[in-house]
């Protein structure tokens, strides 16, 4: 039973029902452009000359109106939005490898390949209805067959399985197996052809290469895009989270011995609030897609001053050393070089709290230092722990702006140290 399984899914699929509904459609669209078609081809086939009406056409009016019909189908996938109602069918009724969405194009070939495509449907949709009209007949002639009266010709149906004859005893106990056989038939035909425009459907329809290529790049600059975002979020929000935690515990445990101190942690934590409000706002402005412009300019270098003033408000003992003009620095570079920083003393905030941290930058005209170091917690090992996306968004950071940045731990300390260069600056 197991081996008749994959013989049988044809029969029982729902793939094969919503395909058979498909191809009856596009049976059903290629009528009119037929009738149409016969009609002029019987017209011009007459050249003036008399016809008998009853004459059936000849074999020249039947390659002219298929000629036709199928002229005028190639031409309807110029009509606007022929193209996507074809492909939201598709996805309703085929169910196949139509999976990508192609950009809406108006070349001549995605024009062609539609055009292909409405053909293909509407040939083997008729097909498909003239099959199925036949069949259902026949196997319904059949199935009937033993409980007809008289002499038994009523299982004589179009394509006369049974011949023209009276019927026999054992034709008439074999017309109904025979018709489940017939219709059996039709279903696996009818899977078949659904199946073959299922997989043309992704051809005809679907994003060319071109199409292909013009996705994966904006799908890689979207994602780009967002990492940029993630790792501003990151590392803005979580340095301002963490100096908030930071003052307010040092506040609460502050106000009743220095009251004057736990006043001004107070202040820097609203302070720290509303950067980070700005921040944000920074970040969502970029994300939405009315916004022109952000309306907040994000921080650079020359913030490094106040960077280093808050982080001191958290209880930290942190020496800051500045040499060279950091306004001088391109303004990428600058404004990254700021969130690194801002990364790395809330890395060394979270897992060595209460060390003294050491921040230094060097600026030349063509190149930035940055180094942040702190001493190890004595009860912590040489390794810091895992889990984390700091130290890889300030490599990716560094890495996109073709700088090297190498954080480990060096004679008992944890050194971050940064290195970028760029053209001197006319």
């Amino acid at each position: 039973m197991r081996h008749l399984t994959p013989l049988l899914h044809p029969l029982t699929s729902a793939h094969t029902y919503r395909r058979w509904a498909h191809l009856v459609i596009g049976g059903a669209l290629l009528t009119p452009y037929a009738m149409a078609a016969l009609v002029l081809a019987s017209l011009l086939a007459q050249n003036g000359r008399t016809v008998d009406v009853g004459a059936s056409p000849g074999p020249a009016v039947w390659v002219l109106t298929a000629a036709l019909a199928l002229t005028a189908v190639a031409a309807t996938a110029r009509i606007p939005g022929v193209r996507n109602a074809q492909i939201h069918l598709a996805r309703a009724l085929l169910r196949g490898p139509l999976t990508e969405r192609p950009a809406p194009a108006a070349t001549w070939r995605s024009t062609a390949r539609t055009s292909a495509f409405l053909c293909l449907h509407m040939v083997l949709g008729l097909a498909v209805c003239l099959l199925t009209m036949t069949a259902l007949t026949e196997a319904a002639l059949l199935a009937a067959a033993p409980l007809a009266p008289g002499p038994h010709t009523t299982a004589q149906g179009p394509l006369t399985f049974t011949g023209h004859g009276e019927l026999t005893r054992t034709q008439l106990l074999a017309a109904p197996l025979l018709g489940l056989l017939l219709l059996a038939a039709l279903l696996y035909t009818v899977a078949l052809a659904g199946h073959l425009l299922a997989l043309a459907a992704p051809r005809l329809l679907g994003p060319s290469p071109t199409e292909r290529l013009a996705a994966a790049q904006a799908h890689a600059h979207t994602l780009a895009e967002r990492n940029r975002l993630a790792r501003e979020l990151h590392d803005s929000l979580g340095h301002a989270l963490s100096v908030v935690t930071l003052q307010a515990a040092t506040a609460a445990r502050l106000l009743d011995t220095d009251p004057e101190f736990a006043r001004q942690a107070l202040t820097h934590i609203a302070d720290q609030a509303r950067t980070a409000t700005a921040d944000l706002d920074h970040a969502l402005g970029l994300l939405r897609e009315d916004t022109a412009a952000p309306r907040t300019t994000p921080p650079d270098l020359t913030h490094l001053p106040h960077l280093a003033h808050a982080t001191q408000h958290t209880g930290t003992d942190l020496t800051c050393h500045v040499s060279g003009d950091p306004a001088r620095v391109p303004a990428l570079l600058s404004r990254e070089t700021y969130r690194i920083s801002q990364e790395a003393l809330t890395n060394a905030l979270r897992h060595a709290p209460g060390q003294p941290l050491t921040l230094r930058l060097q600026t030349t005209p063509t190149s930035l230092t940055l180094t942040v170091t702190n001493p190890l917690p004595p009860t912590r090992t040489l390794r810091r722990p895992r889990g984390g996306r700091g130290i890889t968004g300030m490599r990716e950071r560094a890495h996109l702006l073709g700088g090297t940045l190498t954080a480990r731990p060096h004679d008992r300390t944890w050194q971050l140290t940064l290195h970028l260069t760029w053209k001197e600056q006319p």
